[in-house]
């Protein structure tokens, strides 16, 4: 109910400041604009495809890395698809006051700025699960196809272990799917932080999470999969973002390697921290959600070097020699065409996962030709003819839940700040 209100009252700002039209809310039917597509299309010759991330806090690295791999793939068609220009706009998720990660009430904002926008014609969303938790039934109702970059919370999409009770049924009020993501989901990096720990030799598990709808939900996926491989799970426990230190939590660990299932935002570098010195012999595992230079980097605020030495994270993404490796020649040009443009040897993982949504999400427009305009074509076109889909990520198909088919995650180490590829294991999901 506070969300809510806070939604409420943010949005009454702007009617008072910009003279905008009145707000809804998110269980109001209906949500401004019009569902367009199911309507003869977008008029006119200007299509408007959004993007919503956290732009401050721990998250901005990541964020402004997927903003520069959505512009180069825009960039390579010049703006255009067929007829269409096409129109990019980004937004702000999160807030001064919660920073790193989606803000519920802004991000409610930002889904219904898409939807009073009739010229909308895809969004590019949330880059945390629990933000897209919110901007997901908001956009469904309006029949916008939406495309997650980073999201892994296995509950947006299916009722697999992991999920909550209704999931995914209550974020499709208009009874279809409109929602797709590129990344593989938690069910897949759990599965590959536990073949890693057992190629380590590690024999029991701690695990601590930050109680969000990712970190949760992935340490339920983590504690799944190392018991069906044979590794004891001691305790999986949840941490509070502003607790001072994690020195109690920390001292209950008697096992041998060590899951923090969190983001950086969420303090993970100081459980990581408190945990490595209560248990100076435990190996240490992170998932994408730490994959930053705010959590490798001293420098950034991060985790020690020493500790850094111990730790190892999960990354559904390869190195540019892996990509080589693997064939994948379209991969091999990304990364050429991200330093001729941004100047950057090697770029944040999430910049080709960027790419690669903003990729898909034109093609899928040029694949329904003059129906572009058409939120219905499109939808059907994304969610349910992108089969064999050859990619910078690899070959893939959307299945009918809207997940990849992709399961490839890279393992790195932390060196000088910096994460280095180690080597690829390909998971599968239980």
């Amino acid at each position: 109910m506070r969300v809510r209100w806070l939604a409420v009252l943010s949005c009454l700002v702007g009617v008072f400041a910009l003279g905008l039209a009145a707000c809804g809310g998110d269980d109001d039917e209906s949500t401004g604009g019009s569902s367009s597509g199911d309507s003869g299309g977008i008029s006119g010759d200007s299509l408007t495809i959004y993007s919503s991330l956290p732009l401050q806090g721990t998250s901005k690295g990541q964020s402004e890395a997927v903003i520069d791999g959505e512009k180069l793939a825009l960039s390579e068609v010049n703006g255009k698809v067929g007829k269409y220009t096409i129109k990019y706009v980004s937004l702000d998720d999160s807030t001064a006051q919660n920073p790193g990660t989606a803000d519920e009430a802004q991000t409610a904002q930002n889904a219904r700025k898409a939807v009073q926008d009739e010229s909308t014609i895809f969004y590019l969303g949330e880059f945390n699960s629990g933000g897209t938790k919110v901007s997901l039934p908001i956009l469904n109702k309006a029949n916008i196809p939406q495309i997650s970059p980073s999201n892994t919370y296995v509950g947006l999409t299916t009722d697999a272990p992991g999920s909550e009770p209704g999931e995914p049924d209550k974020y499709y009020p208009a009874q279809k799917r409109t929602y797709a993501r590129i990344v593989p989901t938690d069910t897949i990096q759990g599965a590959a932080l536990a073949t890693i720990m057992k190629e380590d030799g590690c024999k029991s598990v701690a695990i601590l999470n930050d109680k969000t709808t990712y970190g949760a939900g992935l340490a339920k996926n983590v504690e799944t999969a190392a018991e069906d491989i044979g590794l004891k799970v001691q305790l999986n426990d949840g941490t509070d973002k502003n607790a001072p230190n994690y020195r109690s939590l920390a001292s209950k660990i008697t096992a041998d390697c060590f899951v923090g299932s969190g983001v950086t935002g969420e303090n993970y570098v100081q459980v990581f921290k408190d945990v490595a010195a209560a248990c100076p012999n435990c190996k240490l595992y992170g998932p994408d959600g730490v994959a930053e230079a705010a959590f490798t980097d001293p420098k950034e605020g991060g985790i020690p070097a020493d500790v850094g030495a111990r730790t190892k994270v999960t990354v559904a993404t390869l190195s540019p020699e892996e990509f080589q490796k693997k064939g994948i020649q379209s991969a091999a040009k990304f990364f050429t065409d991200f330093k001729a443009e941004y100047g950057v040897d090697q770029p944040d993982p999430y910049a080709i996962y960027g790419y690669e949504t903003m990729k898909l999400a034109l093609d899928t427009l040029k694949a329904v030709g003059d129906k572009a305009n058409d939120r219905e074509a499109v939808r059907n076109q994304l969610l349910t003819k992108t089969k064999g889909r050859d990619s910078v990520l690899g070959k893939y198909d959307i299945d009918e839940n809207g997940d990849t088919t992709l399961t490839d995650y890279g393992v790195y180490d932390i060196k000088n700040g910096q994460l280095e590829f180690v080597k690829a294991i390909q998971a599968q999901g239980g």
